[in-house]
C-alpha cells in the first residue's frame, strides 16, 4: 500500500505561477522542469508513487524533492554546492560541443531533421568527443551563444536579377514617391493579393465560451462546408481594405476586384492608382500589363521581384485576417465565412491605421 507523505504541499498564487512556467518552458535544463513537475503533481494531491510513475523516475527522488520544497519552498528546488572537486571541461570541449550543434544532421550522419540538446550530447558521446556529459552542461553551453539547433524557420534567397529595382520600387511607392517625384494627393498606392483555400468547418459540436480557469474549446471533429478564394486590396495610405470572395481564382476574379476598386471615388477621378502585386498567374506578365491597362486608363501595374511576398502590404492584412477571423475556424456554413470577412473589412477600417513600414531607402536593399 503506497505510503502518504507527511509533507502535504500547498502552493500560493506566485509559486503555482512560476512552476507552471518551468514545467511548461522547453528551453529550460530537463531537471528543472521534471522538479517543478512533481511539486505541481503533489498539490494536486498525488502521493510519491503516482508521481514517480508518471514521470519515470524513482519514489525517492520524488520524496527528497517534496521534502525539500515544503520546508524552503522555491529555493528548496535549486541546486545546491556538492562536495569533491567539481567537474571542469576544457575549453576546446565547450567549442567542439558548439561546432556539432552548428551542423546539419545529415552532415553529421544522423536521421533527424533538427538536433535537440539530447541529440548533441549523445553524439558527443557517441563520436568521442567526451566520455560522458550532461544535458544541461550542453544545454548551458549553447544557451551562452544563443545556439538554439532545435529550432528553425523559412528562408529563400532573392533569385530575381532585378530584385533591387523591383523592389526599390515598391518602397518609393509606400513613401509616396515614383521615379524621384513626389505623389500628388490624388494619386494613390493599392496593394492586392490572393488568399486561397479559405476552408468554412462546420465543427460536429457547437463552440463553448471560455470561463474561469477555462480556455474557449473548439470541437476536433468538423464537416468541410466548401471553400472560398479571398481576393483583397489594402490602400497603404488610407489602410482601406476592398475584399471579395470568389469561388477560385483566376483573370476574371481579379478583374471583378480590379473593378470593385476603380470603379468608386476617389480612384475613379484619381490621376493614378499604382497596384502593387506579386506574379501571380491572374495578373503577370505583359499580357496582364496591357488588359488592365486598356481597361483602366488610371491604373499603374507594379509589379513585385519574384517570391518576395514580404514586400507586398496585403500578406500583412492577411495574417490579421488569419490570427482574427479565421482561427478557430468554425463556420455554420460557407456563406457564414464571406460573411465575417467582408464585416472585418469594416471593422477593421474603423480601428486601424495605415502600417508603419520601416524597411525603406535603397541602403537597405540586399
Amino acid at each position: 500500500m503506497p505510503r502518504k507523505s507527511p509533507f502535504h504541499i500547498e502552493l500560493s498564487l506566485d509559486e503555482f505561477t512560476e512552476l507552471t512556467r518551468r514545467a511548461t518552458k522547453y528551453t529550460l535544463p530537463y531537471f528543472e522542469v521534471v522538479r517543478a513537475k512533481m511539486i505541481l503533481m503533489a498539490a494536486e494531491g498525488m502521493d510519491n508513487d503516482q508521481i514517480a510513475t508518471c514521470l519515470d523516475t524513482r519514489r525517492e527522488v520524488v520524496s527528497q524533492w517534496r521534502k525539500r520544497f515544503f520546508k524552503e519552498r522555491m529555493a528548496g528546488l535549486e541546486e545546491r554546492a556538492r562536495p569533491g572537486r567539481p567537474r571542469v571541461f576544457p575549453p576546446e570541449i565547450a567549442v567542439e560541443i558548439k561546432a556539432l550543434a552548428c551542423e546539419l544532421p545529415a552532415t553529421l550522419g544522423l536521421p533527424l531533421s533538427r538536433l535537440s540538446v539530447a541529440d548533441v550530447a549523445r553524439h558527443a558521446q557517441r563520436s568521442g568527443v567526451v566520455a560522458r556529459i550532461s544535458d544541461s552542461t550542453v544545454w548551458r553551453w549553447l544557451h551562452e551563444d544563443a545556439i538554439r539547433p532545435w529550432q528553425h524557420r523559412c528562408w529563400i534567397f532573392p533569385r530575381d536579377p532585378h530584385f533591387q529595382i523591383k523592389a526599390g520600387r515598391i518602397l518609393d511607392l509606400y513613401e509616396r514617391r515614383w521615379q524621384g517625384q513626389s505623389l500628388r494627393e490624388d494619386e494613390f498606392v493599392i496593394s492586392t493579393d490572393e488568399k486561397t483555400s479559405i476552408q468554412a468547418r462546420l465543427r460536429i459540436h457547437p463552440s463553448l465560451p471560455t470561463g474561469p480557469g477555462q480556455t474557449m474549446r473548439v470541437e476536433h471533429e468538423y464537416a468541410r462546408g466548401g471553400a472560398w478564394a479571398y481576393l483583397a486590396a489594402l490602400d497603404v495610405h488610407r489602410a482601406k481594405v476592398f475584399g471579395r470572395c470568389e469561388a477560385t481564382t483566376g483573370i476574371a476574379p481579379f478583374e471583378r476586384l480590379v473593378v470593385q476598386v476603380m470603379s468608386q471615388p476617389p480612384y475613379n477621378t484619381a490621376r493614378r492608382v499604382f497596384w502593387v502585386m506579386d506574379n501571380g498567374s491572374s495578373h503577370r506578365g505583359a499580357t496582364s500589363v496591357h488588359r488592365l491597362t486598356q481597361a483602366h486608363p488610371r491604373l499603374v501595374p507594379v509589379h513585385g521581384p519574384v517570391h518576395a511576398s514580404w514586400l507586398n502590404q496585403i500578406e500583412i492584412y492577411f495574417s490579421i485576417v488569419q490570427r482574427k477571423v479565421l482561427t478557430p475556424n468554425d463556420f455554420p456554413c460557407l456563406q457564414a465565412l464571406a460573411e465575417r470577412l467582408a464585416n472585418f473589412e469594416r471593422y477593421y477600417e474603423s480601428i486601424a491605421h495605415p502600417f508603419e513600414w520601416k524597411f525603406t531607402g535603397p541602403t537597405s536593399m540586399p
